[in-house]
């Protein structure tokens, strides 16, 4: 098989073990943990153009390329990120990587617990939050030799992380953007997140967590769960456009099972999504969602939580994103000008919704890009690290 051209190709994911105890936000501690990562590019020598990609909720460490010659599906982010691309991998060396508590290589729910004779953590793995995440982010760098990144980039979820790292080690990274994102959940959208974690601890082959040791797994709760998901990922007219009222078999069935194509799509999408996902780790991903407000510990001011940022800030909205709107992207950037931040703020006209991240809009695409820079920005900025 013949790769397109501005694809990466063929990439293989690389393992980093970490042997020292890691103390999480809520008490706990990892004895050690393992972080699953995708590399795409090629570091140069003053390692001055790493560029770090953060998933959102279901993503991964697999952002762009392909794992084997027959692969039909492409990374993630795939649409943004290749030489030639926003994210150009000729000029920038990009890691993409799967945060611990997810299910795809990292540490999480499946993983083997050394201190339960390494039967799977399951519902005894920790709780995380976006700020454990970027702590073990740090720790990669520092085990890649990157002491700054060239930028920090990340989508929905993904954006937390990367507006986290501004707040948390504002001297390590030079550029921060962050898209369809939030500083903090709205009660509507924890809400939404509890609805998803009902539908899986309700699920009887649920069994409190332990699904693995019954031989079980909680599918039908997890279906349920990406489907109200799926809902608000995507805008009423992307529905409309894609499926409006239409049949599936062109006539009312007068039953409880499939007749419109929407209904049809979800259940696809919610039976595609639990033969790949774990439960215990969807569980985990909302209540990080739930507890990220930088703001906390700053007398609940993002003003004041954003004072000590360094970097320069691309923020990035939707107009069709009902999840994440165009006006919590705009407390982030209003926090930002209120201490003399360096930031621009782009509100693009889209029709996918909260998906909208995963798309290469042109005018996203071209923002993105030229926000980035290239050879000449990689130049200036080696002059002055010089």
């Amino acid at each position: 098989m013949s790769f397109p051209a501005d694809s990466v190709g063929l990439v293989t994911p690389q393992k980093f073990q970490f042997e020292e105890p890691l103390e999480l936000e809520c008490g706990r501690v990892l004895p050690r943990f393992e972080m699953m990562v995708e590399t795409y590019g090629t570091l140069n020598a003053d390692h001055s153009n790493a560029i770090l990609i953060c998933h959102a909720l279901s993503g991964h460490h697999h952002a762009a390329g392909y794992h084997h010659e027959d692969d039909k599906k492409a990374g993630w982010w795939d649409a943004c990120i290749g030489p030639g691309k926003a994210i150009d991998t000729s000029k920038f060396f990009v890691i993409a990587l799967n945060n611990i508590g997810g299910c795809s290589g990292s540490t999480g729910p499946t993983s083997p617990n050394p201190e339960n004779d390494n039967r799977p953590y399951g519902p005894d793995f920790p709780l995380v939050t976006v700020r454990d995440w970027v702590k073990t982010q740090a720790m990669l760098s520092d085990r890649l030799g990157i002491q700054t990144w060239y930028a920090v980039i990340g989508g929905s979820l993904g954006g937390m992380q990367a507006l986290q790292w501004s707040v948390d080690y504002p001297e390590r990274l030079q550029k921060c953007v962050i898209i369809a994102s939030a500083p903090k959940l709205s009660a509507q959208n924890i809400a939404f997140n509890e609805v998803a974690r009902q539908s899986i601890l309700s699920d009887p082959d649920f069994h409190q967590g332990r699904y693995l040791e019954h031989d079980s797994y909680p599918k039908r709760g997890l279906i349920l769960a990406r489907m109200v998901g799926h809902i608000t990922y995507l805008s009423e007219e992307a529905m409309k456009q894609k499926f409006g009222r239409d049949l599936k078999s062109g006539k009312f069935m007068y039953g409880f099972d499939v007749e419109f194509q929407v209904e049809s799509y979800l259940r696809y999408q919610g039976e595609q999504f639990s033969r790949n996902f774990d439960a215990n780790t969807y569980l985990i991903m909302t209540k990080a969602l739930d507890y990220f407000d930088p703001s906390r510990e700053y007398e609940h001011s993002l003003t004041q939580a954003m004072s000590q940022t360094q970097c320069q800030f691309l923020v990035v909205s939707f107009t069709t994103d009902w999840r994440f709107t165009p006006e919590r992207s705009q407390e982030i950037v209003d926090a930002l000008i209120s201490n003399h931040k360096p930031v621009s703020y782009l509100d693009i006209d889209a029709e996918q919704g909260h998906d909208s991240f995963l798309f290469p809009i042109p005018l996203y695409v071209k923002s993105l890009r030229a926000f980035l820079g290239g050879e000449e920005q990689l130049k200036s900025t080696a002059k002055e690290a010089v």
